[in-house]
């Protein structure tokens, strides 16, 4: 009579530090080749990496900041509009932190010229918010480029309206 856990016989155990060595090559591969070890962004898929962005169809500023994120991997449905005014108040963006355009990706919303790191951040970080917003449109974000940087900071943003400095730059 076979034992009811051994469901494959002809194939070998692995001993604990067997498994432990595995699954520390695995990792050191994953980190080789780019991959994420943070499973919470590793593991989501890939519809979390696409975005649709609000804007004007004439705004060149807009058209860069879409080019910074696509190079950072994620991938964008622009949507032009003449207008933002309806789209922004549907979405709930406060008008002390509107910008020029808006970028839905997931449950999150993106207001203006954030840069695609903290908006890789707060999907690994998954906070309780909103989204981000840079309001305005300061020189040096992210398809801002040109003339003397500003100092600006990235706001996260709740439901409420109420904001708190998520970084600097």
């Amino acid at each position: 009579m076979s034992d009811a856990l051994d469901c494959r016989p002809n194939e070998p155990v692995l001993t604990r530090r067997q498994w432990l060595t595995a699954a520390s090559h695995a990792a050191v591969g994953a980190a080789v080749l780019g991959l994420s070890a943070s499973p919470t962004l590793a593991m989501q898929p890939q519809a979390v990496r696409t975005m649709t962005v609000y804007k004007s169809p004439t705004c060149g500023c807009c058209k860069a900041w879409i080019e910074h994120v696509e190079k950072a991997g994620f991938r964008c449905t622009a949507r032009d509009l003449p207008d933002l005014t309806e789209t922004k108040a549907a979405f709930g963006i406060p008008r002390a932190l509107e910008s020029c355009h808006t970028a839905q990706i997931g449950r999150y919303l993106v207001e203006g010229h954030v840069p695609a790191d903290l908006i890789l951040r707060l999907l690994r970080e998954q906070p309780d918010a909103r989204g981000l917003a840079v309001p305005g449109m300061p020189i040096g974000s992210p398809g801002m480029e040109g003339g003397t940087p500003e100092k600006y900071d990235v706001l996260l943003f709740d439901r409420a309206g109420r904001t708190r400095v998520y970084a600097s730059r």
